[in-house]
């Protein structure tokens, strides 16, 4: 089996020939699993990100027409895998680390990327110490407290400050859409 070429490969592979299989994981998991590795933080999100690379590269080999490599359509397929993964944990953290994911959730949730896009433009309209407030608590997960030490304040007001800087958060929001 070490010997065959790419073409020969996928056609046993594609056979659903289980040596073929073996053959196919043990050779370029660990491969893939170093390119996918260098794009992530998390080591056991690579690992899994290189199964589910595999897996969908199985499920979808009926389409791979040989005009490259294996490895070449295998690294094609891990990038798409990877460029979702960010943008799932960026959507996910955008929409979660500010106490307003139950006012931007009472609309339908068609797209988390979108709704993660939308406040991006938000926070970069806002002003700079309305933004930099909601990022030290919901992004840095600073208490009041920390916060007020760090700018020589009170914490009761940072809490005021943040109560405007949320409100101020929302009417932008409400003005994208």
């Amino acid at each position: 089996m070490s010997r065959a070429s790419d073409a020969q490969l996928v056609e046993l592979l594609k056979l659903g020939d289980s040596d073929a299989v073996r053959y196919w994981f043990s050779t370029y998991l660990p491969k893939l699993k170093k390119f996918i590795s260098i794009r992530l933080e998390n080591p056991q999100d690579a690992e899994e990100l290189a199964q589910q690379t595999f897996l969908n590269c199985m499920k979808n080999l009926p389409l791979f027409l040989n005009t490259s490599s294996l490895w070449t359509w295998m690294v094609g397929v891990a990038k798409h895998e990877v460029a979702d993964y960010y943008r799932r944990k960026y959507a996910k953290k955008a929409v979660q680390t500010l106490p307003l994911s139950q006012f931007l959730l009472a609309e339908p949730v068609a797209d988390a990327h979108e709704i993660s896009l939308k406040v991006m433009t938000v926070l970069k309209k806002m002003s700079t110490y309305s933004k930099e407030l909601l990022l030290k608590k919901y992004i840095d997960k600073q208490t009041v407290e920390m916060i007020a030490d760090d700018l020589g304040k009170t914490a009761k007001s940072i809490e005021s400050e943040l109560f405007r800087a949320r409100k101020e958060f929302k009417l932008l929001y409400k003005a994208e859409q």
